[in-house]
């Protein structure tokens, strides 16, 4: 079974980042994989400063060993100011490419405003550094305080549909990437 980690880079109370993330996770689930969210709002990770073990802080090991043990990521962020953000970045760099080399990941981005993909080029960016693949599709919300109704449910039907893609690409290109079933 294709095992799936979720990273949303978002601390707000009502996320639309982490209902993307959440949405995505379902429709992983609808599909046959095993999908495991790491909420950064829930780990206590410090900054990083470099070091290779932040022994003060064992979430940072949680993360390290729950990443190691998927096939595949995905990895979802606001955007701010242009880019990926802090927190997810800083979660990022808390690892290293014994945790991430090879996996496959699928990118998620949710703005206020119009819907670009700058974020997802820095995200895209990261993991072929480290030797991650990023799939194809990918996903980028604009405006997003529209884009959900009061339920969390996703109000355009194209939406909805690329969230489907998304979910089989993801596990389609984990399955051939890393010889899983």
């Amino acid at each position: 079974m294709v095992k799936i980690v979720g990273i949303g880079g978002s601390l707000r109370t009502n996320s639309y980042t982490q209902l993307a993330l959440q949405i995505a996770a379902q429709r992983l689930e609808a599909i046959g994989a095993e999908v495991e969210i790491l909420d950064l709002r829930q780990l206590n990770l410090p900054f990083c400063n470099g070091d290779k073990e932040y022994p003060e802080y064992p979430d940072v090991q949680r993360l390290r060993d729950t990443v190691s043990n998927a096939d595949g990521l995905i990895l979802a962020t606001p955007e701010y100011h242009g880019g990926v953000s802090g927190v997810l970045k800083n979660a990022l760099d808390l690892m290293s490419f014994e945790q991430l080399s090879g996996k496959v990941t699928g990118l998620i981005s949710v703005l206020g405003g119009q819907s670009n993909s700058n974020a997802l080029n820095d995200l895209r960016l990261i993991v072929r550094w480290v030797h991650g693949w990023v799939i194809p599709e990918q996903i980028a919300i604009g405006q997003a305080y529209g884009a959900f109704s009061p339920e969390g449910k996703i109000l355009d039907e194209k939406l909805s549909q690329r969230f489907d893609q998304f979910a089989q690409s993801l596990v389609e290109n984990t399955r051939k990437l890393r010889g899983v079933d």
